[in-house]
């Protein structure tokens, strides 16, 4: 949630857009390394403008739209608590047409359709349909329950669906069950999967990583592989919603984690992802100074995605780095306007106001796009810039989302 040609495409870190549910299931900003999997065309960027040229400012890179909340799974971590019936406050389907066509008036950006479970609206291939008529790529998050069946997958597909996310959190069905509440989740994973794969719809595996399955990583990883994914989008808990701030890893595991993802990225035959995790771009960037010796006021080479289409840039101009509100917005079902699914501060309504308008012009938002306003460690770091810390766990932690992030174990001098 097509590439140019995958050999030909650099390694490296990218501060880009949601991918599928990367809003999956939070929407929240990623960043990316490893290498392309699969081939394809080049993908029109937000604005029919590249990556590096997009104003953040004005357009974002990738919108999530949480469609519903409603969702038959119970995540431990859920942050948008899901319900099992749907909120009957949600946008409508007008109102959702009319969102859309907002998004087309922001530039473009990549639209990641998610919940809750977006399978729960059966309204969900006609906003699909409407949003792909209407120059958009649309990347499509379900929950893994009985309602994502062969028919349906191809259902999306045809509607304008380029990509889905499915969500694995263990790689036995005894932790990803736990994770995810309901027994039997695991197998019925695996299954959806395999459709995905038989029907040749392209997919991203999204991965919540916390103190109940940080060693379970090489397990899934192979499960990722098996799936013959394109991304692997590993997501960081945030203690929002029902996600606890004492299964959040602390800053070492942080950094013990990302390293590894890093080195295990520079083999796998698919994207790795991270979300909530800025800092995962400082880290492939000193390996990557590491590796080729190249000077401190250099830069590398970059690697960019936006919901699982990668292509290529070459250097990058400047140092750019998507982050709640800079470059990412988040609708929630009754059309508040976010700077991310993690962090729900609401800058206004959809229903009151334009998100253009919201995006552009609202406080809250021109804050978070300002580093200059960063508190603490975050505010002198050098990498302030690309990564920013994230502030939806800032926000979590610390009541201040220009806070520092508690995350990074990275000292400025």
């Amino acid at each position: 949630m097509g590439e140019t040609s995958a050999q030909s495409a650099p390694r490296g870190v990218t501060a880009d857009g949601q991918s599928p549910g990367a809003a999956a299931p939070g929407g929240a900003p990623a960043v990316v390394a490893g290498r392309t999997a699969g081939g394809g065309a080049a993908v029109p960027q937000p604005g029919g403008a590249a990556y590096f040229t997009v104003d953040f400012d004005q357009t974002p890179y990738t919108v999530a739209w949480e469609i519903t909340r409603a969702c038959a799974l119970r995540c431990v971590h859920c942050r948008a608590v899901a319900q099992p019936r749907r909120d009957p406050q949600e946008l409508t389907t007008a109102e959702g047409f009319a969102v859309i066509d907002q998004i087309v008036a922001l530039g473009r950006p990549i639209l990641v359709v998610t919940g809750g479970d977006p399978l729960m609206r059966r309204d969900v291939y006609d906003l699909v349909a409407y949003a792909r008529a209407q120059g958009l790529r649309v990347a499509l998050s379900p929950s893994a329950t009985h309602l994502v069946t062969r028919e349906r997958l191809t259902r999306a597909h045809e509607a304008g669906a380029e990509m889905v996310h499915l969500s694995l959190d263990g790689a036995t069905a005894e932790v990803h069950d736990a994770f995810r509440g309901v027994h039997g989740s695991f197998q019925r994973t695996i299954e959806i999967l395999r459709d995905a794969l038989d029907l040749g719809l392209p997919v991203q595996i999204g991965t919540t990583v916390s103190w109940r399955n940080v060693a379970d990583l090489e397990g899934i990883a192979a499960h990722v592989r098996a799936a013959g994914a394109r991304v692997w989008s590993v997501f960081f808990l945030v203690p929002t919603g029902r996600a606890k701030a004492a299964d959040m890893l602390d800053a070492e595991g942080h950094e013990r984690t990302l390293h590894w993802l890093a080195e295990h990225a520079e083999g796998a035959p698919y994207h790795v992802r991270t979300t909530a995790a800025p800092n995962f771009r400082r880290v492939v960037i000193e390996r990557q100074r590491a590796k080729a010796a190249v000077p401190a006021g250099e830069r590398p080479t970059w690697m960019l995605t936006g919901a699982g289409y990668a292509f290529r840039e070459g250097q990058a101009p400047v140092q750019k780095g998507v982050n709640d509100g800079k470059g990412f917005c988040f609708v929630d079902h009754r059309g508040n306007v976010c700077p991310s699914g993690f962090l729900q501060l609401a800058a206004g309504n959809v229903r009151e106001r334009s998100l253009v308008e919201l995006y552009r012009e609202a406080p809250l938002f021109r804050e978070l796009r300002d580093p200059s306003l960063l508190r603490g460690k975050c505010g002198r770091c050098p990498f302030r810039d690309v990564c920013g810390g994230s502030r939806a766990r800032a926000y979590a932690v610390t009541g201040d989302y220009l806070a520092a992030d508690p995350s990074c174990v990275y000292q400025p001098a």
